[in-house]
């Protein structure tokens, strides 16, 4: 998953000024990308599998990625002209490896008992195994890697399904400027070598995880907000070459173009399997928000649909998987981890992207409403995209969130929010049931409501969620703002 570039590695220096002229072309050129869309489902609230097909058809998506081989999922997208990466879960690098036997009944129990119903394009082993140095994961990845080959070969699929895995850009001793990028000297001959030359024997190509949200987040007084979420800005000159980028984004794709360059993989093929950025963070995840996460993927998308490469591969096209679908309320770590998602569980944008040719003509499709509840939506109390949600919803307390948090966020939404708690007092007509999930509840919805119901604001520090189904306190009205 996402990490934290080194401050020495990506700083970010003056240049002249110009506009991004990458993001005033709308029309697909020769070189477009793709851009798909990572499924994890870390959370315990997500859809079902058929109904998230449905969600990704209708919003033009064609390509996803998830983290393993679910078997409801695997089935759910046979036959619906979606492709799909796969992926060999970390924990069992080190037993494929070991063990040609298991790696052809992996490759048969979840591979070639689904293909071609379900068009299955890759598998990736591991994520991001190779990252900050050697360890035995590491040491295990290209001999896993070439186990699932020779299954596939034995299946007859390895025409058809590549084998790679994706790495982490801490992987590079160096990222700038992006023509100087290299790999940890520790990693080249213990891993990167082996697995590039795997790569290249069986015509596969490169995964790379890039998060520009990690390396702004670290170094905010010296990068740039604009130039990390593509919008106009001076530019940053590449000291070593002179050329001028305008996106963190195309610089740190580059630098892994130069580390693959300096090894003499010119011509090493690269998918982006994970970018994208955070609707919520903690305190001091600076940058985390929904206007800037809505700002990041749509002008990746834009930037992706409309064509050409970065300054270092101009003609090779850009492919990208978003991440992710959903926020996902059961991922450990800092709050941001847990709202990467473009869409909340009951299937509502958290705000408007286009994630095809035809959003970015303006037409953005509405999923059709769901009875599921949405998780905890954002760290923070208010402020977002200017998106009022369709239909009827109501914003509620999260029944599993921490007593103090959530006396807290009461207390907030009461106090400095604006709420209207009169009904919630000893005498009000909201009092009963008395409890402080009903309370949290009727004080969320109020600041919710008043908010004109805009993306973020339901939000409390994770105490709180959008739901699509009336409040089940009593008989108490709530207010929907309609």
């Amino acid at each position: 998953m996402p990490f934290s570039l080194k401050l020495d590695l990506l700083m970010a220096s003056q240049g002249v000024s110009i506009l991004i002229v990458l993001l005033s072309a709308v029309a697909a050129s020769d070189a477009a990308g793709s851009v798909g869309i990572n499924y994890g489902r870390v959370a315990n609230n997500l859809p079902s599998p058929d109904k998230v097909v449905q969600l990704l058809k209708s919003q033009g998506v064609t390509k996803v990625k998830i983290f393993d081989t679910d078997a409801a999922v695997l089935s759910a997208l046979a036959n619906s002209g979606i492709s799909v990466v796969v992926c060999l879960p970390n924990e069992q690098l080190a037993t494929a490896a070991g063990d040609q036997s298991f790696a052809d009944n992996w490759v048969q129990a979840n591979i070639a008992k689904y293909y071609p119903a379900t068009k299955i394009e890759a598998i990736a082993i591991g994520n991001e195994i190779i990252g900050d140095g050697v360890n035995d994961q590491t040491k295990a990845l290209v001999p896993a890697m070439k186990a699932i080959q020779a299954s596939l070969v034995k299946a007859s699929l390895d025409s058809n399904i590549k084998v790679s895995s994706p790495i982490a850009m801490s992987c590079l001793g160096n990222s700038y400027p992006a023509s100087a990028g290299s790999f940890k000297p520790v990693l080249v001959d213990a891993v990167i070598r082996p697995m590039l030359a795997f790569l290249k024997q069986t015509g596969s190509y490169l995964m790379v995880n890039v998060f520009p949200f990690f390396a702004y987040k670290d170094n905010s007084n010296r990068i740039s907000l604009d130039y990390a979420l593509f919008k106009n800005n001076p530019g940053v000159v590449d000291s070593g070459n002179g050329v001028k980028y305008n996106s963190l984004f195309e610089a740190q794709l580059d630098a892994v173009y130069a580390a693959l360059s300096a090894l003499q993989y010119d011509n090493m093929k690269v998918e982006v399997t994970e970018t994208g950025w955070p609707s919520a963070g903690d305190e001091a995840e600076t940058g985390a928000s929904p206007a800037n996460a809505a700002a990041y993927n749509s002008n990746l998308v834009r930037r992706v649909l409309t064509g050409n490469g970065t300054p270092l591969r101009p003609n090779d096209p850009i492919n990208v998987y978003i991440f992710a679908l959903f926020n996902e309320n059961q991922k450990p770590g800092p709050t941001s981890e847990r709202n990467f998602g473009l869409f909340y569980p009951d299937m509502q944008r958290v705000y408007d992207i286009p994630l095809s040719q035809q959003g970015l003509n303006g037409n953005f499709p509405q999923p059709t409403n769901s009875s599921s509840q949405s998780p905890p939506a954002n760290n923070g109390t208010g402020g977002g995209v200017s998106k009022t949600t369709v239909g009827q919803t109501w914003c509620l307390a999260n029944a599993n969130a921490d007593q103090q948090e959530l006396q807290a966020a009461l207390d907030y939404a009461c106090g400095e929010g604006g709420a209207d708690c009169g009904p919630i007092q000893s005498n009000g007509a909201c009092f009963n049931p008395n409890t402080l999930v009903a309370h949290a509840s009727y004080a969320f919805n109020s600041y919710y409501q008043k908010k004109a119901r805009v993306s973020g604001s339901c939000v409390f520090n994770g105490a709180a969620y959008v739901s699509t189904q009336p409040p089940p306190f009593g008989n108490c009205q709530y207010p929907t703002g309609h």
